[in-house]
């Protein structure tokens, strides 16, 4: 008995149950955490937000939503007071974007550098996707504990690191036909195989101009209640 008391007495004190509302770079958000030990926490959370606009590139008009929905669990390592070190995971990376694509018939637009003209009765139409690694680790450093140590009840966190959820992976598909800019040659999106070049090298354009998002940078501010 003697050998188990030192054991008993560690763990008393210690905050079970913590639960925060967030705003971050990964959307709205919830967590939820038990202390490890007199330094450390497990945490757990989701995120969610969703937004929708219409932007035009090279002439095509994408009409998109970009959907954040993220589930990560992390461990909270202090330092220093409230300074803490946090390595974690996000277990689903939903995150991504939606488009619908349209050319209006007669107007000029590029694809993968080259120009073309949507055809006045067949215009060009389509869709455009981006998505991510489905898992990805993540590293935040912040200040704040979701499970302070003493009487306090209500916390604040603020943090920011980096989630490594690799390079996007966009698609781009088309129908419609394409014509010279004089609009007297047309030939099918879908099954022209210089048409379909063209839109795989668009496609690795905008993968190109998203390359920097493996490294998605997070920002969050919480308020947390310990009970």
């Amino acid at each position: 008995m003697a050998g188990l008391l030192p054991l008993s007495c560690a763990g008393q004190g210690l905050p079970r149950f913590g639960v925060g509302f967030k705003a971050s770079t990964l959307g709205l958000g919830v967590d939820a955490a038990t202390a490890v030990t007199r330094r450390s926490n497990l945490r757990a959370g989701f995120n969610a937000f969703s937004y929708s606009r219409t932007v035009t590139k090279d002439g095509i008009d994408y009409h998109g939503t970009l959907g954040l929905r993220s589930l990560q669990i992390l461990y909270d390592q202090y330092l220093v007071g409230g300074l803490h070190v946090s390595p974690g995971l996000l277990l689903y990376n939903g995150n991504h974007a939606d488009a619908t694509a349209s050319v209006p018939g007669g107007s000029a637009f590029t694809l993968g550098g080259a120009s073309f003209s949507s055809d006045r009765t067949n215009p060009v139409t389509g869709a455009a996707t981006v998505n991510l690694r489905k898992a990805a680790p993540m590293l935040l450093v912040g200040f704040g504990n979701l499970l302070p140590r003493g009487a306090r009840r209500f916390t604040v966190n603020f943090e920011f690191g980096v989630v490594f959820q690799g390079a996007p992976d966009t698609r781009l598909s088309l129908n419609g036909s394409a014509c010279n800019l004089q609009g007297s040659v047309c030939q099918n999106v879908s099954s022209s195989p210089e048409v379909q070049s063209h839109i795989q090298a668009e496609q690795q354009k905008i993968n190109d101009s998203l390359g920097l998002l493996k490294y998605y940078p997070v920002v969050s501010l919480g308020f947390g209640y310990k009970f």
